[in-house]
């Protein structure tokens, strides 16, 4: 089997249902046979590594490890699921405190034992907050480190597809911006549906403001259906972000990005994004008014939650994050 890469691929958290599949898809897609599964929980982590090996695939070298010394040591793509799963009745703004901690811990690691990691992409709740805290405490530039975002899209592009009943892939530019959660921001001005404008699909306002909400619930509805949180599509497009990185075909959908520009600032947030070899780049999202003054709004929440960890002392304040990190 041909293999996209040799260097070594560390999967945080790989004793979890993400963190498992994410081991999977990525000897499914042969992007590198180097392998290294991390979880503090040994069992878990030990029992995901049999499968594995029971699985056969061809060269493959699959370690585990609960030590983050040898987890993170030569790692030139991380992905982490390692945070505390959503359960049914929270939202992901509930997870705040304990995993920004454990993000912390994270970006902690890649500076002392991987600092010359290519890509990190971090995967768990709420995703822009800790992907945020990985960043600073990382000391990794921007473009380096991304958080799972692509999944409201996908959402989004799933429920206009069942709405017309067309095949997902025959709706284009469904795309969510700003948080990940319950203020992302719908744009659907560049939607098209078999080539035809959104707008000339003859969708009611209410019926439009029925699968917006039922977008944002993705995540809960999935809960509900499954019993746990979504495992499945959060470990397919976070891996399919790391085959970018690694020089695969590029991500396209909307990713978290470290975003400090003109209008908004010091905040992590999806954008319009390209993901490839050389890492994230990003540019100003298109839309109406109203879509933008909702992008605003998403913006305005996740300040609230960056200056909530400020105040926990998770991070520092925004002043002080270039002495932890250079490259803010």
């Amino acid at each position: 089997m041909k293999y996209l890469t040799n260097e070594k691929l560390t999967i945080v958290g790989a004793g979890g249902m993400i963190g498992s599949n994410m081991a999977q898809t990525a000897l499914m897609l042969g992007l590198t046979p180097n392998i290294c599964l991390y979880d503090i929980f040994e069992p878990g982590v030990h029992g995901v590594a049999e499968e594995m090996y029971h699985c056969g695939f061809e060269n493959a070298n699959i370690t585990w490890t609960v030590d983050p010394a040898v987890a993170f040591k030569d790692a030139k793509y991380i992905v982490s699921s390692g945070g505390a799963p959503r359960k049914e009745g929270m939202t992901r703004e509930d997870l705040l405190k304990g995993n920004c901690q454990i993000a912390a811990e994270f970006g902690d690691y890649i500076k002392q034992y991987c600092p010359d990691v290519k890509h990190v992409v971090v995967i768990f709740n709420p995703a822009d907050v800790t992907a945020l805290t990985a960043l600073i405490h990382s000391g990794l530039k921007p473009s380096q480190l991304t958080s799972l975002a692509a999944l409201d899209s996908t959402r989004l592009q799933s429920n206009l597809a069942k709405e017309f009943g067309v095949p997902q892939s025959s709706v284009t530019g469904a795309h969510t911006y700003g948080g990940h959660g319950e203020q992302m921001a719908v744009f659907a001005s560049q939607v098209k549906v078999d080539g035809k404008p959104l707008a000339e699909m003859g969708l009611s306002p209410e019926r439009f403001a029925e699968i917006k909400q039922n977008t944002i619930q993705g995540g809960s509805a999935i809960i509900k259906l499954r019993g746990r949180s979504s495992f499945q599509s959060p470990a397919y497009c976070a891996i399919k972000m790391i085959e970018a990185s690694m020089g695969g075909a590029k991500f396209t959908l909307p990713a978290g990005t470290y975003v400090n520009n003109e209008k908004y600032k010091n905040v992590m947030m999806a954008m319009p994004t390209t993901i490839d070899a050389t890492g994230v780049h990003f540019v100003a999202p298109t839309g109406t008014p109203e879509e933008l003054a909702a992008l605003d709004a998403s913006y305005a929440h996740l300040c609230k939650m960056r200056d909530e960890i400020i105040e926990l002392g998770i991070v520092p304040a925004v002043a002080d994050w270039k002495a932890m990190n250079p490259n803010l």
